[in-house]
């Protein structure tokens, strides 16, 4: 099986990542799906998200969960019935998943393109990022920042929230691999450490909620 890497985040957190490489027919084998989630995918028109939304579940079974132990409220975010946390995360042929038994975390994977130039403005001030050496570092960062906000948006589970305007992340370089974030919205101040690491030209982006108090 295509298990690609996992990673041991700390004792509590943990991130499994997967390259589909599989049939439909085969990602299948040994997969009971949920009447509600039989139904999402039965409604998936491409074969691609069906995949991957298989071998989520594959994911899922490493750390011993079935879909059964999986649902979803109601802005979409995933919950497992134990009370561990949990966030998903696939782009084209990637898929991943992170799993804390204590702290409230998010995981965002996206292929770099340079289409992301075009919706800069949408998510962050551009301005910030025009010192960098060239198109690819740009490029590279601003995939990393939009990962941040869209892990940070997963954590957060509520709409209404602006990535532009309520999801900040503090400046970084490449070398760190890390760096931090919070969410102003509201009237109330969220924070949180951010993660990322790249791979075959897709960039993995996890957040952490900090606890307070």
């Amino acid at each position: 099986m295509p298990l690609y890497k996992t990673i041991t985040v700390n004792k509590d957190t943990f991130i499994a990542i997967w390259k589909v490489g599989e049939t439909e027919g085969d990602l299948a084998k040994g997969i009971q799906l949920s009447d509600h989630c039989q139904s999402r995918y039965d409604g998936m028109k491409s074969e691609l998200h069906r995949r991957a939304f298989l071998s989520i579940r594959h994911l899922m079974a490493l750390y011993g969960y079935e879909d059964k132990d999986l649902y979803y409220d109601e802005f979409g975010k995933p919950h497992l019935k134990d009370g561990n946390l949990i966030s998903i995360t696939h782009s084209h042929n990637f898929t991943g998943i992170i799993i804390s038994k204590s702290e409230e975390v998010g995981i965002d994977i996206e292929k770099k393109r340079e289409k992301i130039l075009r919706i800069a403005h949408k998510f962050t001030p551009f301005e910030e990022y025009r010192t960098l050496a060239n198109t690819e570092a740009i490029v590279r960062k601003l995939t990393i920042v939009w990962g941040a906000k869209e892990s940070l948006y997963k954590i957060y589970g509520q709409q209404g929230i602006s990535f532009l305007h309520h999801i900040h992340v503090t400046d970084f370089s490449f070398s760190e691999n890390q760096t931090t974030a919070e969410i102003i919205y509201d009237g109330k101040v969220s924070h949180y450490h951010v993660h990322f690491m790249e791979f075959e030209g897709f960039t993995l982006v996890y957040g952490i909620r900090q606890k307070t108090g």
